[in-house]
């Protein structure tokens, strides 16, 4: 058998070899140049295909305004791309003021104020070019330029636009063909996802342009909940000044085209297709080219009112300023935050993506307040920044961006994250006290599940972030946590956007589960896991800041992820699997389902405990065990890396399981984890347009590979430890934004010396594979020897796994079946029953057996409780009511009391046809024996096994009320087991006809 080390070690190696550029070599002795202008390594447009959702368009770190195609496929209530622009459909109906990066829903977000550069006369109404075949153009990539801050193409109808802009104001230049008409549209009703109202003012004398969009509908088209999302929570303003006069103005509404005119008004509802198509209203500008065919617009935008847009773009654009001008400063934006992580070595192609990475996380949250300290609050009233607080934010895709993002964030801008973790505040005080979990400008818009914005500021808290109301903030959040909300009992939004943030909060805290039939959200062991992560965060807030009750209060909680792991699942050795009120398990359950989770499998969601690895290794059997499976997570079973595509495996296209390769660490194998994470940066993070493995979801996949390439990942969302791994590059200076610095030095680094051999930190040898909370928060030199090989012991003693932080629970194995009763010379077990198989005469409708509406009559059935059947002991399970009796052979995993036996007894019947299976009983030891099971179909006159009839009844009810007369019958059949050997549990193939109504373990 060969060495789990040697064939992973030998099949990563020669993956990375053909697949990375070679790096800087350590030996050349000399050390490797440090990147000094990262800008000139980012490109804008990676992640703009492959579902990526990127936009390359001008935008500065942070930025309010995002100048940025709008890209169309023929359909005018839709865009190529989620967020407006996809790199595979170069066709332009305008250049749009507004993005938020990488959005999930399709349309996304924002998109708003279109502009179109259009080198033709205006003859009919654009909104009526319902299929943008007249009024958009082609390009050619050849012709297309994005850096940071700017954007420029050069259009098939001959039009060059360039663009560039601050954070509240932009600079565009148009180049129109000599002698062609010149116009500028101003799509002012177009935004992504439509819009309410909309209006356009256009002022000859003034050489401007003004107007606004009421819009918002984020997900508003989303199937699991979206038409609740169908409503406007902000008006953009715009200001647009010209340097040159206009030689003919015009505006449309719906159908009709109005020349001559100058205001106009009306939006397109927030419907989809024929039901929006044709509706809108906007406005256009010409020019006459004969004398010059440059046009320079400069525009503001502004969530308050047109004055502040103004004054925006008066104080943030001077009179002189032209798009050289404004690019410069934002180029000089760029590089300072970006130089916030200076990198030495790598290939080009490494440094790429990685300052890519950065970039793309830098660009939100986004600025939503003016230069006056304006902004639009979640009540949709105007607030004004409090003292001490510099901007408020916008945009927190809090579901996503807290496994990742939110860490970078307060890492490398505390000052940043402080503002945002206050704007949130800010924005949950105007909501009535609720902290929505996916914000978009000011909006709460219910989207994904769980409560985000505790292990957000905790993880802030955590990382030294300071300057926000970090006493009102945590007691918000408490409350939140604690004190049931009217809206927590509302179904409306839901799956995808129910309403309450902590939804049916008593009943979670009663069953210490949100239970699937009654938890009135995306899914109930999702939610489970989701808020056992930020009561877990809140609990060690509580702790810091010397709140011993709410710390006593909510720790507890953080364990309630066990009640929803339930060890019976499958083969594997347990499963998160939803829950339902009554205590039943939700069946029918598979690894691969999604059933009782958002936007993830089980097989996923089951490694969602970041905070107690070691109780769900336990859980699990063990770390050995654990470790096991998770290399099954990642390889599939030719032993290639699973890259998504597989419900049973990793994906690391979506954000539940990101974290998962960094989890070898907590079980002692730490090479495992330097492999995986490497092979993931490699194989699904890469330079073009597809770089991206998924939608960015503002920033946070992008982060992900950040936190790859430096060789350290956050251990929990809501804590400072930072798990290590192997660095990319041979050096790394992480600048913290608040005079500390911590240095990661890797001389061996390259492609294929990717294994941790040893790690001095501020000089000493550090063999804890995780780095402290003092080191991040204080700076220091972290110093990684790498090699091609696995490290030896490194991190791999008992005293150098991270550190839990939750109380170690008194039974390893949650949710198993109580001990077997004993009787004479059996042990009588209750199974893990899932069917309800069994009705009464007078309630027929409340069983099903079969799947066909048949069911046992339980008056021929014995009473519940210990009886002897066919000479041998069994409890028999209740029968009355819609309890369930019969457990189904789905490939899980039954236990049994721990014991020597000779034999397991089973009532047992079989339904739609004789069924056939292999029954595998697990030993002690580890080791195994099988034998076979064949059962005879219910409803046979006789068995074909030689199984013995146990209970008989001469009919049989089904759910219309009738009954057929048709004898059934359950078997009773014995398995041997070796009595040498001490039984744990048995299992079998997926044979859910297969129904167990008994079991009972023969000494």
């Amino acid at each position: 058998m060969f060495s789990p080390r040697s064939w992973l070690a030998v099949t990563l190696i020669g993956t990375l070899v053909a697949t990375l550029a070679p790096a800087t070599p350590a030996s050349a002795g000399r050390s490797p140049a440090k990147v000094t202008d990262p800008v000139s390594h980012v490109d804008p447009l990676i992640g703009s295909a492959n579902g990526g959702n990127t936009y390359p368009g001008a935008v500065t770190p942070f930025g309010m305004i995002s100048w940025s195609p709008t890209n169309t496929a023929g359909d005018q209530t839709n865009a190529a791309g989620s967020n407006g622009y996809s790199y595979d459909t170069p066709r332009v109906r305008g250049f749009a003021l507004t993005h938020v990066n990488g959005a999930g829903c399709h349309p996304g977000a924002a998109g708003d104020v279109p502009i179109m550069p259009y080198a033709g006369e205006v003859t009919s109404s654009p909104t009526a070019d319902t299929k943008d075949a007249v009024y958009a153009s082609d390009f050619s990539h050849d012709n297309e330029t994005a850096r940071p801050g700017r954007y420029t193409v050069t259009l098939d109808s001959g039009v060059r636009t360039d663009l560039s802009v601050t954070a509240r104001a932009g600079v565009g230049e148009f180049t129109f063909p000599q002698g062609s008409a010149a116009n500028l549209l101003f799509r002012v009703s177009n935004s992504l996802n439509g819009s309410e109202d909309a209006e356009i003012a256009i002022d000859p004398a003034r050489r401007a342009v003004t107007g606004s969009v009421l819009t918002g509908a984020f997900c508003g088209r989303r199937a699991n909940g979206g038409e609740n999302n169908r409503r406007s929570y902000y008006r953009l303003h715009f200001a647009a000044t010209f340097d040159r006069a206009f030689s003919g103005t015009g505006t449309w509404v719906d159908g009709e085209l109005r020349p001559g005119t100058t205001k106009a008004g009306g939006g397109e509802g927030y419907a989809t297709g024929a039901d929006r198509a044709g509706r809108g209203s906007g406005g256009y500008v010409s020019f006459d080219t004969a004398s010059g065919t440059d046009v320079r617009m400069k525009v503001g935008i502004s969530y308050t009112s047109l004055a502040a847009a103004k004054e925006n773009l008066a104080r943030e654009i001077g009179p002189g300023d032209d798009v050289d001008d404004v690019a410069a400063r934002a180029r000089r934006a760029w590089n300072d935050r970006l130089r916030s992580i200076e990198v030495a070595g790598g290939s080009d192609d490494l440094r790429t993506t990685f300052y890519t990475a950065l970039y793309h996380a830098y660009l939100q949250p986004n600025i939503a307040s003016d230069v006056s300290g304006t902004y639009l609050g979640s009540d949709r009233e105007v607030h004004r920044l409090a003292r001490g607080q510099r901007a408020q934010y916008g945009n927190f895709s809090g579901w996503d961006q807290y496994r990742a993002h939110t860490q970078l964030l307060a890492l490398l801008e505390p000052q940043v994250a402080g503002d945002y973790a206050q704007s949130l505040y800010n924005l949950a005080r105007q909501n009535g006290g609720v902290w929505d979990r996916w914000v978009h400008v000011n909006g709460p818009t219910h989207v994904m599940t769980g409560d985000p914005s505790a292990p957000t500021l905790a993880g802030f808290h955590s990382l030294g972030v300071r300057n926000f109301d970090v006493r009102g903030a945590f007691d918000s959040l408490v409350k939140q946590a604690t004190v049931p909300h009217p809206s927590g009992l509302s179904d409306k939004g839901c799956p995808g956007q129910c309403e309450g943030q902590r939804p049916n909060l008593a009943e979670y805290l009663r069953l210490h589960y949100a239970p699937q039939d009654t938890c009135h959200c995306w899914g109930g062991a999702a939610e489970t896991l989701e808020d056992a992560t930020a009561d877990f965060a809140l609990a060690d807030w509580a702790r810091r800041l010397g709140r011993e009750a709410e710390h006593d209060r909510l720790m507890p909680r953080a364990s309630w992820w066990r009640s929803t792991f339930n060890p019976s699942a499958g083969p594997e050795g347990g499963y998160q699997q939803a829950r339902k009120a009554d205590g039943g398990w939700s069946w029918p359950f598979s690894p691969t389902s999604d059933a009782g989770f958002a936007q993830g499998t089980s097989a996923t969601y089951t490694w969602m405990v970041q905070h107690d690895v070691s109780g769900l290794a336990a859980a699990m059997g063990g770390r050995e065990r654990a470790a096991e499976r998770l290399d099954t997570f990642f390889r599939r079973p030719d032993g290639s890396w699973a890259t998504g595509g597989d419900g049973f495996r990793y994906d690391p296209t979506n954000e539940p399981g990101i974290h998962v390769p960094w989890l070898y660490n907590a079980l002692g194998q730490p090479w495992k984890t330097q492999e995986t994470v490497r092979a993931m940066a490699s194989l699904v993070y890469r330079t073009g347009p597809g770089g991206l493995p998924g939608n960015d979801d503002l920033g946070t996949m992008s982060a992900w590979y950040v936190f790859a390439a430096l060789g350290m990942y956050p251990q929990t969302p809501s804590r400072a430890e930072m798990l290590l791994s192997s660095p990319i590059f041979p050096k790394a200076w992480i600048r913290r934004g608040n005079g500390r610095t911590i240095t990661v030095s890797a001389p061996q680094a390259s492609p294929d010396a990717i294994y941790v051999q040893d790690v001095r930190v501020n000089g000493k040898r550090h063999t804890r594979s995780w780095l402290p909370e003092s080191l991040v928060n204080k700076g220091g030199h972290v110093v990684v020897d790498v090699g091609t090989a696995p490290g030896g012991s490194w991190g791999t003693a008992a005293g150098d796994l991270p550190v839990d932080h939750v109380p170690a629970a008194r039974e390893p194995v949650p949710n198993l079946p109580a001990p077997c009763e004993p009787s004479g010379g059996s042990c009588l077990h209750e199974p893990q029953y899932d069917v309800d198989g069994v009705a009464t005469a007078d309630a027929r409708s409340q069983g099903d057996l079969d799947g066909k509406g048949w069911s046992f009559p339980a008056e021929q059935l014995p009473e519940p409780g210990p009886h002897t059947v066919a000479g041998t002991a069994f409890l028999i399970p209740e029968t009355g009511g819609t309890a369930v009796n019969f457990t189904s052979l789905r490939g899980q995993r039954t236990y049994l009391t721990e014991g020597r036996y000779r034999a397991l007894d089973l009532l047992i019947t079989a339904v739609n046809g004789d069924q056939r299976t292999e029954l595998t009983i697990t030993y002690a030891d580890g080791g195994t024996s099988a034998a076979p099971l064949r059962v005879t179909d219910w409803a046979s006159a006789s068995p074909h096994f030689g199984e013995e009839a146990a209970l008989t009844a001469d009919t049989r009810y089904h759910v219309n009320g009738t009954s057929d007369g048709r004898e059934v019958t359950i078997w009773r059949v014995s398995v041997p087991v070796d009595p040498a050997r001490e039984a744990v549990s048995f299992t079998s193939s997926p044979t859910p006809d297969l129904k167990i109504f008994a079991l009972s373990a023969r000494a």
